[in-house]
Parts: structure tokens; C-alpha cells; sequence
């Protein structure tokens, strides 16, 4: 299977061990994020129409140093799936994906015919965090996430019902559980636990299978057996919140 995102720093945590994660399973996975920090839908928007190589072509968790542009990647190869997000702190809003997504979705249609596109739910912010609070004026993470998941379902249906990988639902159950190594910095992923995480939830949601065993994936920070255990929990728990969705 060959991936590609078109995202920002949420899609780089992601997709960081997805490939290591599914060669410890011995699956072929090809991963590629196009990152640009901080890029919303519509800066996706203005660097299609213009062609921009603006892009960090991120290949396999790796950074390349290569550039390129949206029709670059595109066209690098037959893609399987292709997934669009939002930026995270104008992701709880519908109103800032439109129309940019829907423009979005028919130039991957164009120049990756073949594909099946996504969409990438961001998660909310850390509790107590100062973007939670003083940036985006939310008391709760749970409120964050409650219109992430709106917004992300609207998205999904407006692009005829797609698949949704549900980062964010993932990362709200790890709060529910009392996870404590899920962020970096308030609204990134962890280096170690939060991104395999991720990884794990994207490749249970693209293979339909689970991980049985990780314990050749290199971390970047130690995550212990136990957080481990949770992972695979919480993991289960999202995705069978998402199961249509996940099998479009």
C-alpha cells in the first residue's frame, strides 16, 4: 500500500513510525507527508493553484530535503490512499475548510485517479495547555475535540461520506484513560508515545489488522510495556467508533 498526506506537523507525527510499524509486520507500506509547519487548508489551496514546491517531501518517517510541489507528488507514483486535514487550531471550525477542501479533493481526483482519499482528524490540544485556553478559549479538551469531530464529520460527508483516520478520537481516549505522555509541547504528539500511537492507529485503520508486535520499531523516546498495553486499548476503542468510516 503507498500513502501519501498532504498536512503539516499533525500528519509528521503520524506518519513518523507508520512504516516501521508495518514492516515489523511484515507489510509493505509506503508513506510520503508533504509538510509545510503551521499550513491550513487554505495555504494547501493557494500552493495547488500556483504549483509551489513548498513541500518537505517526508518519505517512509524520514525528512529527505527534497521539495516538491502537490502535482509533483501526485504523480510520483499510484497512490492507494491520500489524506487532506485541517490545520489544528482552525480545525474545531467548519466554516475555514470550505472552499478549499472540496478544490482540494477534486486536484488529488485529477492527477491521482486511482486513489482513496481521507481525511485526517487532528486532535485537541492538552489539558491546561495555553492554546487551549487563552488561544482557542476552550476550558476542556474534550470540548476542543467535541468540534473537531463535528467539523471532521461534516468534511468527510461533503466529499461523499470518506473514510476519516481518527487521530483525534484516538488521542481523546488516551485522555479518558489518564494517559500522561501523549503531547510535547501542549499540542503536538510525544516523540515516543504519542507518535506510536498515531502509527499504530493509522496502520490498524489503512490494514484493518492489528499490530502484534512492535518491538523492532526504533523510538525516538522509550515507551514502556505498560503504555503500550493502553495504546492497543484505546487504539480499539477509536476505531470501532469509526469502523464504516474506516472500511469505505
Amino acid at each position: 500500500m503507498k500513502v501519501l498526506a498532504i498536512g503539516n506537523s499533525f500528519s509528521q507525527d503520524a506518519m513518523r513510525y507508520l512504516h516501521s510499524i508495518a514492516k515489523a509486520q511484515d507489510t509493505e507500506l509506503k508513506t510520503v507527508n508533504l509538510f509545510i509547519g503551521g499550513c491550513p487548508l487554505s495555504r494547501h489551496y493557494a500552493n495547488m493553484h500556483n504549483d509551489d514546491a513548498q513541500y518537505e517531501f517526508e518519505y517512509n518517517g524520514e525528512r529527505t530535503g527534497i521539495r516538491v510541489s502537490i502535482r509533483q507528488a501526485l504523480q510520483s507514483d499510484t497512490w492507494d490512499i491520500v489524506t487532506l486535514q485541517q490545520l489544528s487550531s482552525q480545525s474545531p471550525d467548519y466554516g475555514t475548510y470550505k472552499p478549499y477542501l472540496g478544490a482540494l479533493a477534486e486536484y488529488v481526483k485529477l492527477h491521482s485517479p486511482c486513489a482513496r482519499l481521507m481525511m485526517h482528524q487532528t486532535w485537541a490540544y492538552e489539558q491546561g495547555s495555553a492554546r487551549l485556553g487563552s488561544e482557542l478559549g476552550y476550558e476542556k479538551t474534550t470540548d476542543m475535540f467535541k468540534d473537531i469531530k463535528a467539523a471532521y464529520n461534516k468534511a468527510a460527508e461533503s466529499l461523499g461520506n470518506v473514510g476519516i483516520i481518527p487521530s483525534g478520537e484516538l488521542f481523546n481516549e488516551l485522555f479518558s484513560a489518564g494517559a500522561k505522555h501523549m503531547y510535547r509541547d501542549g499540542f503536538h504528539a510525544s516523540l515516543g508515545f504519542g507518535r506510536l500511537a498515531l502509527g499504530m492507529l493509522w496502520y490498524e485503520t489503512l490494514i484493518k489488522k492489528p499490530c502484534a508486535d512492535i518491538s523492532s520499531v526504533e523510538l525516538d523516546e522509550p515507551v514502556c510495556a505498560e503504555d503500550i498495553v493502553l495504546v492497543r486499548e484505546c487504539v480499539h476503542k477509536a476505531l470501532s467508533k469509526y469502523w464504516r468510516k474506516a472500511n469505505v
